[in-house]
C-alpha cells in the first residue's frame, strides 16, 4: 500500500549525527520538507555512493527548506564505525545529515520497505511540511538513486504546492507548467504540441 497523500509514520529513534549519538523524531521536522531514504546495509557497495552524494548535495536541499534523514536496520554503532571510515576505504566520512538506526526494524516495517531477511529495500520518501508523504520510490538493491532527480521532484512538488499548477513530463524549474483545467490546459499544448518539453 502506498503512503502517498497519507501522514508519514512517526518515529523516535537513535541516530548518528556528526560523530555522536542523538535521538531523532520525525515530528521535529514539521514545517520543513524531508527526504527520508532507506538503504539496505552499512559497509556495502552501492550505499556509500548514494549516502555521500546526498551529503555533498546537502546545500542544494537546504536551499529548498529540505532536510535529509537516512535509515537502515543497522545499529548506531555500525553507523558510527562507517562514518568514521574514510571515503577512500568505502566509508562515509563526515555526513551533513543523520543516519537513523532502525535496529528494531519498526520504522522500515511501518514504511512498507522491510524485506523478509531483515533489511530494507532502497526507498525514497519526500514528506511535505505538514508531515504528509508526497512522493515515494521503492526499488530493488542493485541500483543507486539519482540525487538530481530527487531535487527535481522536490522542485516540482514545491511548485505545485505554491502555484496550484501541475508539472508535465520531464519538467524542470523555468519550464512551462499546466493549469489543471480542461480548457486552460490547452495553452500548454499549443506551446508544446508534442505533449512534453
Amino acid at each position: 500500500m502506498s503512503l502517498v497523500t497519507k501522514q508519514a509514520p512517526a518515529f523516535d529513534a537513535e541516530a548518528v549525527v556528526g560523530t555522536g549519538f542523538q535521538r531523532i523524531k520525525l515530528e521535529d521536522y514539521k514545517g520543513k520538507w524531508v527526504v527520508l531514504f532507506f538503504y539496505p546495509l552499512d559497509f556495502t557497495f552501492v550505499c556509500p555512493t548514494e549516502i555521500t552524494a546526498l551529503s555533498d548535495a546537502y546545500p542544494e536541499f537546504k536551499k529548498r527548506n529540505t532536510e535529509i534523514i537516512g535509515v537502515s536496520t543497522d545499529s548506531k554503532f555500525s553507523h558510527l564505525a562507517w562514518v568514521n571510515t574514510p571515503r577512500e576505504e568505502g566509508g562515509l566520512g563526515q555526513l551533513n545529515y543523520p543516519l537513523v538506526a532502525d535496529f528494531t526494524k519498526e520504522i522500515s516495517e511501518s514504511y512498507g520497505v522491510l524485506l523478509p531477511g531483515g533489511m530494507a529495500l532502497r526507498a525514497t520518501f519526500i514528506i511535505d511540511p505538514d508531515g504528509k508523504v508526497q512522493f515515494e520510490l521503492i526499488h530493488d538493491l542493485g541500483i543507486g538513486r539519482n540525487v538530481k532527480e530527487i531535487l527535481r521532484n522536490i522542485d516540482a512538488l514545491q511548485y505545485v504546492r505554491e502555484h496550484g499548477e501541475v508539472c508535465p513530463a520531464g519538467w524542470e524549474p523555468g519550464k512551462d507548467t499546466m493549469k489543471p483545467d480542461p480548457v486552460k490546459m490547452k495553452e500548454y499544448f499549443k506551446k508544446n504540441p508534442q505533449g512534453h518539453q
